[in-house]
């Protein structure tokens, strides 16, 4: 398996995997599935602050992950949201652990302190998961959405990144960290 950074070529696969996410399903509250070239410049305004990473298998891309934005305001610049999505034929396989370690490991080095991540309910697999990397439940939104015909409940997990110092440097962008190495290769 490789992990590195998504590129524009990869936008078509990205978007492959995403799209049932949105047409069948309430994982994702987007309704419509955006084009490949709406889909490009979501990718490209996100990589210019955060990391957005793919997994591949044999030259097939398999999975993908990044961190967002949590807030807009100036004192929630050194928390963010995170997402995670593999295709059904990459489960079972480590895709998404693998993304979710590179993910955490790049956060830190660009000084993050908090990572949050928001679950429509009832997803017992991905509560699971977040589970797994220590994230702590810390609250639901009941009923904040609605989608296919029906009104859902979010919850929120968070998972410090790091230990809280006082006075924490402004977070880098991800274009300005120092990588020695493509991030992760097994």
């Amino acid at each position: 398996m490789t992990i590195r950074f998504a590129t524009s070529a990869d936008v078509p696969a990205i978007l492959a995997i995403y799209a049932p996410f949105i047409t069948g399903s309430t994982i994702t509250f987007e309704y419509d599935v955006p084009t490949v070239a709406e889909f490009t410049e979501r990718v490209q305004a996100i990589q210019q602050q955060f990391p957005y990473l793919v997994a591949e298998i044999d030259g097939r891309l398999l999975g993908y992950a990044y961190a967002s934005k949590h807030r807009d305001r100036a004192a929630y610049q050194w928390s963010v949201e995170t997402s995670v999505y593999v295709h059904p034929d990459g489960h079972r396989k480590g895709i998404a652990r693998q993304l979710y370690n590179t993910l955490f490991d790049l956060l830190r080095r660009q000084g993050y302190y908090n990572a949050y991540a928001g679950i429509t309910l009832p997803n017992h697999k991905s509560e699971s998961f977040h589970r797994s990397f220590d994230f702590e439940h810390i609250g639901t939104y009941t009923n904040i959405g609605y989608k296919l015909g029906a009104w859902h409940s979010v919850s929120w997990f968070q998972l410090p990144l790091q230990p809280y110092q006082t006075n924490p440097p402004v977070p880098i962008p991800i274009t300005q960290l120092e990588i020695k190495k493509k991030p992760t290769r097994n």
